[in-house]
């Protein structure tokens, strides 16, 4: 029981880093494109994200290899939730593939 005690805060840390940056770069993604300068918000919101979430990193990790990798699980486990919740999952291109067009 005591492990779980010592496992559950660097868990419950990477889930909000997790949950910070990818619904922070889903926030930023929808802004960015009825801005009049998209290269900006993207910068900007890189920085701070990245910043912040290194920061949480090293402050959760510390020393030992196991609060890490216990973050990083949780870290993975927001993308996820993230992703389902802003319908990213859901959606299918339409069209055939040789209709679908990219940027060139």
């Amino acid at each position: 029981m005591h492990e779980l005690l010592v496992m559950a805060p660097p868990l419950l840390a990477g889930l909000l880093l997790g949950t910070f940056f990818f619904g922070g770069l889903w926030w930023t993604v929808n802004r960015a494109i009825l801005s009049q300068h998209p290269g900006l918000w993207f910068s900007g919101s890189m920085l701070l994200r990245t910043s912040i979430t290194m920061a949480g990193f090293y402050f959760v990790g510390r020393e030992d290899w196991a609060r890490w990798l216990l973050c990083l699980l949780g870290f993975v486990l927001a993308r996820l939730v993230v992703k389902a919740l802003s319908g990213l999952s859901r959606r299918a291109p339409t069209g055939s593939a040789a209709e679908i067009r990219y940027a060139p």
